[in-house]
């Protein structure tokens, strides 16, 4: 899992625009930033361990270490501090104690719906709900995406 590349404007309003640009002389905003998004890692109950959050708001860089017990909430992690508005970029150092394969990733464009993603994917429409899974519990409804968004789109 290399460095994710994420909408700059899309995204959970964490901290506020102008700080985040102000953010490139002070070390102290790019830390409040970085703050912010481990607390809204926390909030999904994600299960990491040792996590550590660095945000350079010159690059609209994220950076994350930490240990986690599966694939899925390290990508899961990725989502939620790159679904994060002024957020670019998402370098994910996280180390997964059990290893299974990789998702795709799809980037939401206007007129998506779980079901059209689901069909792409999947060949079937269907199987929206295996998408919405994947994405809880930054998904709180398969009605509720947006342009720019990031998913998570695992196996079946």
């Amino acid at each position: 899992m290399g460095l994710f590349s994420f909408i700059k404007e899309a995204g959970e309003k964490l901290f506020g625009g102008g700080d985040a640009h102000a953010a490139a002389p002070s070390e102290d905003l790019n830390a409040k930033a970085a703050q912010a998004i481990a607390a809204y890692i926390n909030t999904q109950n994600l299960d990491v361990t040792n996590l550590q959050v660095q945000f350079d708001a010159t690059q609209g860089k994220v950076t994350v270490q930490g240990d986690a017990p599966t694939q899925a909430v390290k990508e899961k992690v990725t989502l939620c501090c790159g679904n994060v508005a002024n957020v670019q970029a998402v370098d994910n150092q996280i180390i997964v104690t059990n290893p299974e394969p990789e998702a795709q990733f799809h980037d939401v464009v206007r007129g998506d719906t779980l079901s059209a993603i689901s069909k792409k994917y999947y060949g079937d429409a269907n199987k929206y709900n295996a998408i919405f899974e994947a994405n809880k519990p930054m998904l709180s409804s398969p009605d509720r995406i947006y342009p720019g968004q990031k998913l998570r789109i695992p196996a079946l």
